[in-house]
C-alpha cells in the first residue's frame, strides 16, 4: 500500500517483552521486563527498532542471571542486589517497599522530554529516536505519592497532568493530582521540570488503609473527573507481602457489594464537588472520555462486573488454551451522565438527569446521588480519540475489539453518537491499541489514520504495522517486519516536529 505523504514521525510503543531470566520465570504477563519499539516514518518508509528498557530492574536481573527484583505479580527473594537482612529489615521498616523501574505501560511527553511510565513513583527518561534509556526520576521526591498512573492527561499549555496515592502521609491517605509544566524559567535552566512540579489538589481516600485502585482518569474543560471504585489495595497486606511470601496483586480486592463514588474537582477553585454521587461496583481501567454540557458531566469508561481481567493475564492461565481462557465479565461501554447544576427542591426518587440520554441520576433521601448509565456498546478496550477533542464533546472512540478472550482480534471505529461500528479484522491477527493520527489539514474529527501494530497467531506469518484511513477504515497500507514482534500496551505518535532533531 501506500502511506500518506504528510505521516512524518515516529509510533512510539511499549510493552512487557522479556518473560523468562535465567532459569527463573514472571509469574504474571503484566511483570516481564520492558521492551520499547518504534516506527518512524519518513518520505513514505517506515523504519522498526526495538530495545529493551535499560531500568536498574533490567540490570540487576541480567546480572543475577535471574529475576531479583519484585514486581506486582512476582515477589523475588532474596536480592542479591542487597544484604537479604538489611533488605528485610527494610520492608518492616517501610509501610511501602521499594519499587521496581520497570516502566512498562505506557509512554509520557513532558515538554520536550519523552518518558517510559508504569503504576511505581518511577519513570524512565527515554530517547525516542534511539530508544535509549536515560535517567531516572522519582516522583515521590517532588509530590507524596507511591504510586502513579500510567494514563496522564495534557492540557492546551503543554503542562501534564497525573494522579497518584499517597499512602498514609502522615496519618492521612489520599489522592493527589499533580501538574508537571512544560518548560522552567530561563535562569533555572539547568533544573528540571520535575522541580516545579505543584499539586493541584488532593481528594481523601474514604479509607485510610484501603485507597482505590485506578489506572486513568478523566478530565473536562472545567472538571477533574476521579473514580473511587470498590477494587483496592490493601495497606497492611501490601506491606507484609514480603514477608508473607505472596505477590502485591494478591493484595487488591474487589468488594462487588460496595459502591463506586465519583469526585468532581474544580480545575479553578481546586475545591471538590461537594454533593456525593455513586454508582454500583465496577472495576475499570480506562477513561474514554469526559465533558460538560447544560450543566452536566458525561464521561464514558470501560467497566467490568468483577476484576477477572487482571486474573487472566497469570501466566499459568495464559498457557492454556486460549479458547478455554474466557473472562466472566465482558467489557462494556458505560457512559454516566452526572448533572452538577440540579434543582435542590427536586423531590427524592426523581431523575434529575435533563439531557436526552438513558443514564439516570436519581436523588436519595440523604442527599446523595445514584446514578446508573446508557451502555454505549460492549466488548471493546484499549480504546482512543482524537486527543484534540479530549475534554470535549466528541464522536469517535477507536478501540481494539475483544470479545470472552483477553487477546483483541479487530480493531473497531465507535460513533458514540449513532452506535455505529466500523471493523477491521483477518484471521491469525492480534492488534494492538490503535492510535488515532491527524492529518495536517483535519476539518472533521476523524480525518486522518489510525495505526496499530498486528502480531499473528500463526507462527509462520510475519507480524505488521496497519495503517488505515480513520474515515472509512480502509487499508492504506502495511509495513511487514521481519522479527518477532511482543504484544505492546501503550504509546502514542511523535510528530516529526516534536522530535529534537539529532544526527540519526
Amino acid at each position: 500500500g501506500q502511506l500518506p505523504t504528510w505521516l512524518q514521525g515516529t509510533l512510539l510503543r511499549n510493552g512487557p517483552g522479556m518473560h523468562t531470566i535465567g532459569d527463573t520465570k514472571y509469574n504474571h504477563w503484566f511483570d516481564g521486563l520492558a521492551l520499547l519499539h518504534s516506527f518512524t516514518f519518513k518520505n513514505g518508509e517506515v523504519y522498526y527498532r526495538s530495545k529493551y528498557l535499560r531500568s536498574d530492574t533490567y540490570n540487576c536481573n541480567i546480572e543475577a542471571n535471574r529475576i531479583v527484583v519484585s514486581e506486582f505479580g512476582t515477589m523475588a527473594y532474596p536480592d542479591p542486589c542487597k544484604n537479604i537482612f538489611a533488605k528485610a529489615f527494610s520492608y518492616l521498616s517501610h509501610t511501602i517497599p521499594e519499587f521496581t523501574d520497570n516502566c512498562l505501560i505506557n509512554i509520557m511527553k513532558t515538554g520536550d522530554d519523552f518518558y517510559a511510565t508504569s503504576e511505581t513513583n518511577f519513570i524512565r527518561k527515554i530517547n525516542p529516536q534511539t530508544l535509549e534509556t536515560l535517567e531516572k526520576v522519582d516522583y515521590s521526591k517532588y509530590v507524596a505519592v507511591n504510586v502513579a498512573t500510567s494514563h496522564p492527561h495534557y492540557d492546551s499549555a503543554g503542562n501534564v497532568l497525573n494522579m497518584g496515592t499517597s499512602i498514609v502521609d502522615k496519618g492521612k491517605t489520599k489522592y493527589i493530582l499533580f501538574k508537571i509544566p512544560p518548560s522552567v524559567p530561563e535562569k533555572e535552566k539547568k533544573k528540571s521540570c520535575f522541580k516545579h512540579l505543584e499539586v493541584v489538589c488532593s481528594i481523601p481516600s474514604r479509607s485510610l488503609l484501603h485507597p482505590s485502585y485506578y489506572h486513568s482518569f478523566g478530565i473536562t474543560e472545567n472538571y477533574i473527573v476521579f473514580i473511587e471504585q470498590p477494587f483496592k489495595l490493601d495497606i497492611v497486606k501490601m506491606a507484609t507481602a514480603y514477608i508473607r511470601g505472596v505477590n502485591w496483586a494478591s493484595c487488591l480486592a474487589y468488594d462487588k457489594e460496595d459502591k463506586t463514588w465519583f469526585h468532581f474537582v474544580d480545575k479553578k477553585t481546586k475545591k471538590e464537588v461537594s454533593t456525593k454521587f455513586y454508582s454500583d461496583a465496577m472495576v475499570f481501567f480506562h477513561h474514554i472520555n469526559a465533558y460538560e454540557e447544560d450543566g452536566h458531566i458525561i464521561f464514558d469508561i470501560i467497566a467490568y462486573k468483577d476484576n477477572s481481567l487482571y486474573e487472566m493475564f497469570y501466566l499459568k492461565n495464559l498457557s492454556k488454551d486460549f479458547e478455554e481462557n474466557k473472562l466472566t465479565s465482558m467489557p462494556t461501554c458505560k457512559r454516566f451522565v452526572v448533572p452538577l447544576q440540579y434543582n435542590k427542591d427536586a423531590e427524592v426518587g426523581s431523575n434529575l438527569v435533563t439531557l436526552p440520554s438513558t443514564a439516570t441520576a436519581v436523588k436519595e433521601k440523604d442527599g446523595n446521588i445514584y446514578c446508573q448509565p446508557e451502555i454505549l456498546c460492549e466488548g471493546i478496550e484499549l480504546p482512543r480519540i482524537n486527543y484534540d477533542y479530549n475534554g470535549k464533546n466528541y464522536k469517535y472512540v477507536f478501540a481494539t475489539e475483544v470479545q470472552w478472550s483477553p487477546v483483541p482480534t479487530k480493531i473497531v471505529k465507535l460513533n458514540i453518537r449513532t452506535k455505529e461500528m466500523l471493523h477491521w479484522e483477518e484471521d491469525h491477527c492480534w492488534p494492538s491499541e490503535p492510535i488515532f493520527v491527524p492529518s495536517p489539514d483535519a476539518r472533521e474529527e476523524d480525518d486522518g489514520v489510525v495505526l496499530t501494530c498486528v502480531v499473528m497467531s500463526d507462527p509462520k506469518k510475519a507480524p505488521f504495522l496497519l495503517i488505515l484511513d480513520a474515515k472509512t477504515f480502509r487499508e492504506l497500507g502495511r509495513a511487514i517486519i521481519d522479527v518477532e514482534m511482543h504484544l505492546d500496551l501503550h504509546g502514542m505518535f511523535i510528530p516529526q516536529k516534536d522530535l529534537k532533531t539529532e544526527t540519526e
